[in-house]
């Protein structure tokens, strides 16, 4: 082999190799998306604070305002929680026994007349707060992460097997208004 063609074969080595790691880095970040599946956006929802959506299907989780009937809060039950099943032609179903006592329920304690702590019955240690916001006298959800004080819009949860007592759940994403910016912002927290 001469010089002139060892050059070639070299260039061409390091060319192929650069090509090689740039499709593997494109490769990586597609398997890094949060999910195969094409959600759906909830809308025209009375009375919705925020709704959760996950691995394994498009069925949205639906957290809205419960008033009672005389149109003030339930305050032994301020948030109902509920599935739109868009994988089922957009169904309105009601959480299972289960999904409300296990998974997808939500807790709430009276902090005062018009706020409340929120707890998810799986997962404790992120407590949301409900309360009346001034500017529009509208109850709204928010949630600490990394720091930013987050009015909540979507939380995605990004499930990767396991069972229904033990889901392998990787990361959670909370979507919504950063209150110091007034910005739309995603937070990702990892779930311990």
């Amino acid at each position: 082999m001469n010089k002139l063609s060892f050059k070639s074969f070299i260039k061409s080595l390091i060319v192929i190799t650069l090509l090689v790691t740039i499709n593997s880095e494109n490769l990586l970040a597609q398997s890094k998306n949060p999910s195969p599946l094409h959600f759906p956006t909830p809308k025209n929802i009375d009375n919705m604070l925020f709704y959760i959506q996950r691995d394994p299907n498009i069925n949205t989780a639906i957290y809205a305002i419960n008033y009672q009937e005389n149109g003030k809060i339930d305050k032994s039950n301020p948030v109902k929680a509920y599935w739109i099943r868009y994988a089922e032609k957009g169904e309105k179903k009601d959480l299972s026994y289960l999904q409300r006592k296990f998974a997808y329920g939500i807790e709430s304690k009276t902090l005062n007349n018009e706020e409340f702590e929120l707890q998810f019955v799986s997962y404790k240690k992120l407590p949301l707060t409900l309360k009346k916001v001034e500017s529009d006298q509208k109850y709204r959800v928010f949630v600490s992460v990394n720091q930013k004080k987050i009015q909540v819009e979507k939380i995605f949860v990004r499930i990767e097997g396991g069972s229904f007592w033990l889901p392998n759940v990787k990361y959670a994403e909370v979507t919504g208004i950063d209150a110091s910016s007034n910005k739309t912002i995603t937070e990702r927290m990892l779930l311990k």
